[in-house]
Parts: C-alpha cells; sequence; structure tokens
C-alpha cells in the first residue's frame, strides 16, 4: 500500500470522503496510528506541551522538532507524515523558512510541513513550494500566536475577524497549500471555508463540516492530565488503567512477586558448579 499522499487527500474531498489526522510524537505511537488506517500525523508543536512539559507551543525548536518526526517516520509505512514548523523557524526570513522546512524534509523523512498564519505567509509558503515541499496551511486559532491573542480563544467570532479567516482560507489556497487547518472556529464559517476552497480543511475545534478532523492523540486517548479543550472528545480514558499497572508493578516488586520462575532464564548445574 502506497503511503497517503497530497493527492490522495484532494480525492478524498472530491469524492466526500473524510480524512483522518492524528498527532504523534515518538516511534511507537505513530507505529499504532498507521496500523489504524489514519491518513496522516501531525508531528505537531503540541509535543511542547504533552511530551516536553512546557506551558505553551512557543519554547519548541527545530531540533527539538527534528528529532521526534524523525521517529515518526521510522514507525509509519502508510500513513502521511507532516512536521510542524514551530515558532521563529519561519518568522526571521523567507531563506531561513525555505532551510527549516528542508530540514524536516531531509533529515526527519517528514512528506510535508505544516505553518501557522494566513495572508502574511503567502511570501514564504510560495518559497518553500519553489522548493518542492509541499505545504499545509493553519488558520483560526494559532497557538504560536497565543500571546497576541491574549490566550487560547475561538477566532472569527464577529464579522471582522471572520471575514479575515475567510481571506486567509482563500489566499492560502491561491498560494498552493495542499490543506489547511481550521483551529478554533465557529462551526458555520468552517463550513462555508470548506465549500468555498477545492483543497481539504482538517478541523480542530471547527465542527463536522471540515473535509477532515485532527486531534491530539493524548488528549484523545486520555493520557494527559492538563487542560483539555472543549472540543476534544476522548476516545479511551487511559491514564486510570496505567496508573493502576505501575502501582501493580511497584506492589509486585515489592512483594518479591514478580519477576516469578517464568520470566527468569536457567543454566546447567555443573556449570553453576564450576564457578565456585
Amino acid at each position: 500500500m502506497a503511503r497517503v499522499s497530497t493527492a490522495s487527500l484532494l480525492t478524498k474531498k472530491e469524492n466526500h470522503e473524510k480524512i483522518t489526522m492524528l498527532t504523534s510524537y515518538d516511534y511507537s505511537m505513530a507505529g499504532m496510528v498507521d496500523a489504524a488506517g489514519i491518513d496522516m500525523i501531525l508531528v505537531g508543536d503540541s509535543l511542547g506541551m504533552v511530551t516536553l512539559g512546557y506551558e505553551n507551543t512557543l519554547s519548541v525548536t527545530m531540533d527539538d522538532m527534528i528529532h521526534h518526526t524523525s521517529a515518526v517516520v521510522r514507525g509509519t509505512t502508510n500513513t502521511m507524515v507532516v512536521g510542524d514548523m514551530p515558532f521563529l523557524s519561519y518568522h526571521i526570513s523567507t531563506q531561513e523558512a525555505v532551510r527549516n522546512a528542508g530540514r524536516f524534509i531531509q533529515e526527519a523523512g517528514a512528506q510535508s510541513v505544516k505553518l501557522e498564519g494566513g495572508t502574511e505567509r503567502v511570501d514564504t509558503i510560495k518559497a518553500i513550494l519553489d522548493a518542492q515541499i509541499p505545504v499545509m496551511g493553519h488558520i483560526g486559532m494559532t497557538p504560536q500566536s497565543v500571546n497576541q491573542f491574549g490566550g487560547f480563544k475561538v477566532q472569527g467570532k464577529d464579522i471582522e475577524t471572520a471575514k479575515k479567516i475567510i481571506d486567509d482560507a482563500k489566499a492560502l489556497e491561491k498560494a498552493g497549500v495542499f490543506g489547511m487547518v481550521l483551529e478554533c472556529v465557529p462551526t458555520p464559517l468552517a463550513q462555508r471555508i470548506t465549500e468555498e476552497v477545492g483543497i481539504p480543511t482538517i478541523g480542530i475545534g471547527a465542527g463536522p463540516y471540515c473535509d477532515g478532523q485532527v486531534l491530539v492523540v493524548n488528549d484523545m486517548l486520555g493520557m494527559f492530565k492538563g487542560h483539555i479543550p472543549k472540543f476534544v472528545k476522548k476516545f479511551a480514558n487511559l491514564e486510570p488503567l496505567i496508573m493502576e499497572a505501575f502501582q501493580s508493578y511497584k506492589n509486585e516488586v515489592e512483594a518479591g512477586t514478580f519477576p516469578g520462575p517464568e520470566h527468569g532464564f536457567t543454566m546447567k548445574d555443573d556449570v553453576l558448579e564450576k564457578l565456585y
């Protein structure tokens, strides 16, 4: 089976088939996401919070992203891997943005990159595309702009910001992105954008009418104790199960019941005797 491509994602939109996307940050989890048949893995800068323990995404570096993206790529066969360009990796200059995008492809083995922003990022996106690197856009609530927004807030609820998001979506499509994430925008606005652009929209907190959905894997598995956004559905609640397993391990080691005979290895008596 061939790896999911930008062309196959576009075909899904044209055929009104929903697209699935999850985040992943390590080899083991990526392998399970891939085996489940998920279309895309976003190696998100959300790893800053759920994996590295930062307060937000702003502290994540390119080296962090390359390290984790490489692991995810090694764990996948069919899923498209999208590397998330972190804060300041594409803001300083177009040349630096292209170089950093290229690191995701050349060093980590990703198939595409994602970056935040609308009309103000068009020139950067075009430059990355000129380097033969597929780009996914990200508009609405863009976490790297959390300080500018004054917190994690729904975007596009008034006429001015709604028009800006529509303009951003159309500008990104014209620039040549193969798809875009719509984060924390009102459902009717996301529906309108999905209907008006010819490329896939991937929603997170944007309602059911987007062409696809993405969630942070730690959130949807119930493995993250931090703030869980309203738009997250827990498809499992693994934290209690994991904690129970850890506690059982602790108890058995302390009681001397683990490891048992079945967990060890034997040797011949005469070999043992010759050691004394």
